[in-house]
């Protein structure tokens, strides 16, 4: 039986989908993180259970082909990235093992598995970036939770992000430390600035500094827009999120814009595209693009076809293929993104879309009982995966094709299985890297009505 603070020898077979190595030692696994399948190692046992224990490197013995040096000082404190000491190659690999494991041992379906698609990038692809903002040792620092808690590691400049993040977040300190704005403290519930939110439009250039408040209000924010402005010229609005409660949810429900129109544009797909404090927008736009052509190839609609486009944010994806089908409907539960969707339809001149307000599994049920009838139906839920009781009014609108795409491809593969069981047979699939030196991708895959599949 291992012991805590045992040294013992392995070699990493794989890794686990938390991106920690595993080794085995009389027949149990040992997770050891930051290690690299193929390396030799010396482990120091620090935590043991009845199935499975956990260790750190003791010694590196011998180097797994597939390793890299660490670029980042913050790495693998600050919880942010996972496999930052592998080959970006072998990360993809990876990826693409991820979902058929998951896809096998979770859903028990094992559709075509067409090869990962890496990220046109694997650093500084990042447009979002939501940096907490605390005070330690009299000083106000920014910077990313370590991993499974609220301790602070401050980070100055994250390499999965733009570099002007970091000149954004200094600017934001030097108004704080000159207009005497305190951090926030969860302990006393006291102090302003919470976290500070920044998004970035790659094809326009645009910013949003949106700071995320336990206030009514900022002292002379005057002084703060003078100091994001030389900091960043690219800054197009800023906008204050009040939010007065003890959670650990980010953003509040008001918001006050301090300048200009408290949204940005990108282009996404050909798509001019809004995008406002609390719309959902993919984080890697050059990857979202390969992802969402990816879906429409899989859709490979007819020019007849009515498309039904859940959990459809700002409309990126039905707004993307509105232009193969007849009809687009989009269902989604945040207002703003909602009015996001439709803005956008009126300013890129597509008259074929349909976005309405509401959870997508009573929404779709309304849909259904008013006669709809897609033809193919395109979701990205949350990472929680799609609600059991929407997968069924889904099948009973008895769509040709599903095409759902995933963060998650431990939940995917418990809705294929259960699409399965209600007649839709998983017939491709396909990772997409988004997230490129984390544990997470994205997933595509296609499901087609079995009396379609049987004709086949």
């Amino acid at each position: 039986m291992l012991q805590k603070n045992q040294i013992i020898e392995g070699v990493i077979e794989a890794l686990s989908h938390e991106g920690a190595g595993i080794a085995r030692h009389e027949g149990m696994a040992v997770f050891v993180p930051t290690t690299a399948v193929g390396d030799r190692l010396r482990i120091k046992v620090v935590k043991v259970l009845a199935s499975r224990a956990y260790g750190i490197v003791h010694q590196l013995v011998a180097r797994s082909p597939h390793r890299v040096e660490n670029d980042c000082p913050a790495f693998p404190r600050c919880g942010g990235c996972a496999l930052r000491h592998i080959s970006y190659e072998a990360e993809a690999a990876q990826k693409g093992d991820w979902l058929r494991e998951n896809l096998a041992r979770i859903g028990g379906v094992s559709p075509e598995l067409e090869p990962p698609m890496p990220s046109p990038a694997s650093a500084r692809y990042r447009n979002k970036a939501q940096f907490p903002v605390r005070e330690a040792g009299g000083e106000i620092r920014v910077g990313f939770f370590a991993g499974r808690s609220h301790a602070l590691i401050p980070v100055e400049d994250c390499l999965l992000q733009p570099a002007f993040f970091a000149d954004i977040c200094a600017a934001v300190i030097r108004y704080m430390e000159q207009c005497g704005v305190r951090a926030y403290d969860e302990a006393s519930h006291r102090g302003a600035v919470r976290h500070i939110y920044l998004r970035h439009a790659a094809q326009t250039g645009q910013v949003m500094v949106c700071l995320a408040v336990n206030a009514d209000s900022l002292p002379q924010t005057d002084m703060l827009l003078k100091e994001l402005r030389h900091a960043c010229p690219a800054v197009a609005t800023v906008v204050l999120s009040h939010n007065r409660k003890q959670t650990n949810v980010i953003l509040g429900d008001r918001l006050t814009v301090l300048s200009g129109a408290g949204k940005i544009e990108d282009v996404l797909c050909g798509v001019r595209v809004r995008i406002s404090p609390l719309s959902f927008y993919q984080v890697n736009r050059d990857a979202a693009e390969l992802l969402y052509r990816e879906a429409l190839r899989y859709a490979a609609p007819d020019r007849d076809d009515l498309l039904l486009d859940l959990y459809c944010g700002a409309g990126t994806i039905g707004l993307s293929m509105a232009h193969a089908v007849k009809r687009v409907v989009g269902v989604e539960t945040v207002p703003q993104a909602v009015d996001d969707a439709r803005r956008a339809a009126l300013e890129n001149d597509i008259g074929n879309t349909r976005f309405l307000r509401g959870d997508a599994a009573r929404a779709a049920d309304e849909l259904r009982k008013e006669g709809l009838r897609p033809d193919i139906v395109v979701l990205d839920p949350p990472r929680k995966g799609a609600d059991p009781a929407l997968l069924r009014t889904m099948a009973d609108m008895a769509p040709r094709k599903i095409v759902y795409i995933s963060c998650n491809s431990a939940t995917l593969s418990r809705d294929a299985k259960q699409l399965l069981e209600l007649g839709y047979a998983p017939v491709r699939a396909r990772a997409v890297d988004l997230f490129p030196r984390t544990a997470h991708a994205e997933a595509v895959m296609l499901l087609e009505r079995r009396s379609v599949v049987s004709k086949k």
